[in-house]
C-alpha cells in the first residue's frame, strides 16, 4: 500500500537541523514557491535525537515536523538509523564493520553498521521506538522511512556465527550443506558447523569476494547479508508497529543494486521506493529498467521515487549537469513506469562535507531565480494539474522479463566460460529491445504468476529453481513464446550443474542440446549472416532437438551450426526462442521485435526510436498512455487514438499528425478505453 494522497507527492530529502531556524522560514516559502508538499526528514538524525546512550532530545525534530504541519506539508519521517553516532562506535566497538581483508573498521562514514552486532540491534530498535512513540499521531506524518540505502557486508566473528546458524537453520545437517556445496570437492567437507569460515581474504577466496573456488559458500554469504540486513529492517518495523498499526513503511532501495536481493525483501515492504541515480551514459532505458524492477518488488503495486538529483551528482568523478527539460522528462518517465512520488535529494545544498557540490532544490545563496529551482516550480505547477489521474495505476503489460538476483551471483562469482559476461548488461539488452518496440514490460522474480503474459523474456537465466521450468513450458503450451540465452538452465539453487544437457531442465522446452561453448577475448567477433549484428564473448554450439535454426554462425569450425533457434512448443502454436551467444543490439532488436510482432505487441510508435512509451490503467479503469521524446528534436508523430493530453487539455484524433517538442512529455488520457 502506497500513502493516500490527493495528488503525487512532491518534494524530497531535508536536513533543516543543518541550518538555523531563521533559514528554515525561507526554506519553506521557497517550498510555497515550488509546490512542495512532501519532506523526508530525519535520514541521519541519530547523533542528534540520542547525543548519548542515556539521553534522547527530539526538540528539534519536534520543531521541523510542527513547521511543516504548520506550512500543510506532509513528512516522510526516517528512523535516523543509517549512520551511526560517534558515541555508539567508541562505546561498542563490535558495530564497526570488518571488511573482506579482515580489518576492523574505526568510526567514520555511513552505513558503516555490522548487521550481527546485538549493540546495533538494541540501540536502532529502541531509537525507531522512541520516534515511533512520539510521533505515530503527528498530523504531518505521511510514510515510515527505515534507514537508508541498505546495503555493504560485514566479515567479522559475529556475522561468521550469525552464518552459521542461518545455516543451520537452512540445511538443518551438515549433510545437507556438504552436498549443497559440493564439498567433496579439494578435500572440503565439513564435519562441525564451527569448521565453517565466512568468505575473506584469508581463506580460498584468494581473487576477491566475486571470484571463488566454491560458488555455493559464496552464494549463501550473498543471501545470509541480504537476510541479516533485512533482520534490521524487520526489528525496526516491529518497534515502530507497536505504536502505529497503520502507517506505511518503506525503505529506499537502489533499482539494480547487486549486493542485495531485493526479492527477498519485497513482502516486507508496505510499498517500494528507490533512489534513481543512473549511470552517465547509460540509455534512457537503464532508468526504466530499474523503474519497472521496483514496480515489480510488490506485484506490480506504484512505487516510490523517494530520491533523484534536480541537477547533479557529486559522488561520481565526473558529474554531468542535466541539461534544461532533463529533469522534467526524467521525472514523468519514473511516473510512467508506475512512480506514485516524485522527491529529490536534496532539497538545501549542504554547505560541506562530501555532498556540497550535490545538486539541490536551493542552492548555498538560497535563491528562486536559478534555471533548476524554476524547473523545479513549472514541474511542481504540472504536477498539482495533474492531480491524482496517475494515482494507483497500473500497467497491463503482456510481456514479462524475468530478473533473478541468485543467477545474477552465480553468474558472475563463476569461473568460466568468461568472466565479461556482465548479468545486468545482456538483461538490460532484451529489455530495451522490447522497450524500443513499444512493448510495456513487467520486470519479474521467478517465483511470479507467468499466466497474464504472452511474451516471457528470460535471458542468462542461469539458475533455474523450483517449478520455473514447468511453468515456461506452460506459457508456450497455450500460444505464448519464451526466450532464453547462453549460459541458461545450468545450475540448481546451490550452484550446482545439472546432471542433464545444457540447457538443463529448459532443454525440452527450448529443444536444443548443447555440448560445447566456446569463448573469446572481446576483440574477437562472430559473424551471424542471418541478422544485422555481430556476437561476442560466447559461443555455444548448438545440436537441435526439436528446434529449427533462425540464424548460424559464419565462421570457425562452428561455422553453419545454429547461432539462434525457434522451437515450436505444443497444440497452440506456442514457441521457445534460444539464443546460444551474445549478440549485438540490433540482432536482439530483431529477435525481440519477430516475437512481439507475432502476439500484435509492437508499439503504435515503435518506428520513432527516441520516443518512450508506456501505458498505466488507472483504478476507475482510465487508460493513460505516456510518449516521452528522448531526442533534443521535435518528434513528429501521427495520433493512432482519441486522446485528450493531460499536460495540454490538447486532444488527438486518429490520423491527425502532433509533434512532440525536444525532451517533450504528452501524458494521453485515450477516450476509447475509459469504463
Amino acid at each position: 500500500m502506497t500513502p493516500r494522497t490527493p495528488k503525487i507527492p512532491y518534494g524530497g530529502d531535508y536536513n533543516p537541523e543543518q541550518w538555523p531556524e531563521e533559514v528554515w522560514d525561507e526554506d519553506h516559502r521557497l517550498f510555497t514557491r515550488a509546490g512542495i508538499d512532501t519532506l523526508t526528514v530525519g535520514v541521519f538524525a541519530w547523533s542528534l535525537t540520542q547525543p548519548a546512550e542515556d539521553t534522547y532530545d527530539f526538540t528539534v525534530l519536534d520543531r521541523i515536523l510542527d513547521r511543516a504541519a504548520a506550512e500543510d506539508r506532509r513528512v516522510c519521517l526516517a528512523t535516523g538509523t543509517a549512520a551511526l553516532p560517534p558515541w555508539l562506535a567508541k562505546t561498542y566497538p563490535e558495530v564497526n564493520r570488518t571488511d573482506f581483508e579482515g580489518r576492523r573498521h574505526r568510526y567514520g562514514q555511513r552505513h558503516n553498521f555490522c548487521p550481527s552486532s546485538p549493540a546495533y540491534r538494541r540501540l536502532s530498535t529502541a531509537m525507531a521506538e522512541r520516534v515511533a512513540e512520539r510521533y505515530a499521531e503527528h498530523p504531518a506524518l505521511l510514510a515510515w522511512h527505515i534507514n537508508n540505502e541498505y546495503g555493504g557486508a560485514c566479515y567479522c566473528e559475529l556475522c561468521a556465527e550469525a552464518f552459521r546458524d542461518w545455516l543451520r537453520q537452512k540445511y538443518v545437517t551438515l549433510d545437507a550443506l556438504n552436498d549443497a556445496w559440493w564439498t567433496t570437492f579439494w578435500s572440503h567437507r565439513y564435519t562441525d558447523w564451527d569448521q565453517i569460515e565466512p568468505p575473506n581474504v584469508l581463506t580460498e577466496h584468494w581473487r576477491g569476494p566475486d571470484h571463488t573456488a566454491f560458488q555455493g559458500l559464496t552464494l549463501d554469504y550473498f543471501r545470509f547479508t541480504t537476510d541479516a540486513l533485512l533482520g534490521c529492517f524487520l526489528a525496526e518495523k516491529e518497534a515502530i508497529r507497536r505504536y502505529d498499526a497503520d502507517t506505511p513503511v518503506t525503505t529506499n532501495f537502489m533499482g539494480m543494486f547487486r549486493p542485495l536481493d531485493y526479492h527477498r525483501w519485497a513482502p516486507h515492504l508496505d510499498f517500494a521506493s528507490w533512489d534513481s541515480y543512473p549511470p552517465l551514459d547509460a540509455p534512457p532505458t537503464w532508468a526504466a529498467l530499474a523503474h519497472d524492477l521496483m514496480r515489480g518488488l510488490k506485484d506490480g503495486a506504484p512505487f516510490w521515487l523517494m530520491e533523484q538529483t534536480p541537477s547533479t551528482t557529486a559522488c561520481r568523478d565526473v558529474n554531468p549537469l542535466r541539461r534544461p527539460g532533463e529533469l522534467r522528462l526524467a521525472t514523468f518517465q519514473a511516473i510512467a513506469h508506475g512512480a506514485d512520488a516524485a522527491l529529490y535529494f536534496q532539497m538545501r545544498a549542504s554547505r560541506g562535507a562530501c555532498e556540497k557540490y550535490h545538486g539541490a532544490v536551493i542552492g548555498h545563496a538560497g535563491r528562486d531565480d536559478t534555471r533548476v529551482f524554476r524547473e523545479v516550480a513549472d514541474l511542481g505547477g504540472e504536477l498539482a494539474a495533474l492531480g491524482d489521474a496517475t494515482l494507483g495505476a497500473r500497467t497491463p503489460a503482456r510481456t514479462a522479463l524475468l530478473f533473478d538476483w541468485d543467477s545474477w551471483w552465480a553468474l558472475e562469482i563463476s569461473d568460466g566460460p568468461s568472466r565479461l559476461v556482465k548479468y545486468q548488461d545482456v538483461v538490460h539488452a532484451y529489455y530495451r529491445a522490447a522497450r524500443e518496440a513499444g512493448a510495456d514490460v513487467d520486470v519479474i522474480p521467478q517465483t511470479a504468476d507467468l499466466t497474464p503474459y504472452d511474451v516471457v523474456l528470460a535471458p542468462v537465466l542461469h539458475m533455474v529453481k523450483g517449478d520455473l521450468a514447468t511453468r515456461l513450458e506452460a506459457v508456450a503450451a497455450r500460444g505464448g513464446t519464451v526466450l532464453t540465452t547462453f549460459l541458461s538452465g545450468r545450475v540448481d539453487e546451490h550452484d550446482r550443474a545439472f546432471l542433464t544437457d545444457v540447457p538443463g531442465p529448459l532443454a525440452p522446452l527450448m529443444g536444443v542440446r548443447v555440448d560445447e561453448w566456446d569463448a573469446r577475448a572481446p576483440e574477437f567477433t562472430q559473424t551471424v549472416p542471418e541478422l544485422p549484428a555481430e556476437a561476442h564473448l560466447v559461443f555455444e554450439i548448438l545440436l537441435p532437438r526439436g528446434a529449427e535454426p533462425v540464424a548460424t554462425y559464419g565462421k570457425d569450425f562452428y561455422a553453419g551450426t545454429p547461432a539462434v533457434t525457434r522451437h515450436g512448443f505444443g497444440e497452440n502454436g506456442g514457441e521457445a526462442w534460444y539464443v546460444a551467444t551474445a549478440l549485438g543490439q540490433p540482432g536482439i532488436d530483431e529477435i525481440t521485435r519477430r516475437i512481439l510482432a507475432r502476439h500484435g505487441l509492437l508499439g503504435p510508435y515503435a518506428d520513432h526510436p527516441t520516443v518512450e512509451t508506456a501505458t498505466r490503467v488507472a483504478p476507475d479503469g482510465t487508460r493513460l498512455l505516456f510518449l516521452l521524446n528522448h531526442a533534443q528534436e521535435p518528434a513528429h508523430l501521427t495520433a493512432h487514438t482519441t486522446a485528450t493530453d493531460l499536460l495540454t487539455g490538447k486532444g488527438t484524433e486518429p490520423g491527425a499528425p502532433f509533434t512532440l517538442d525536444p525532451l517533450g512529455v504528452a501524458v494521453l488520457r485515450l477516450q476509447e478505453h475509459r469504463q
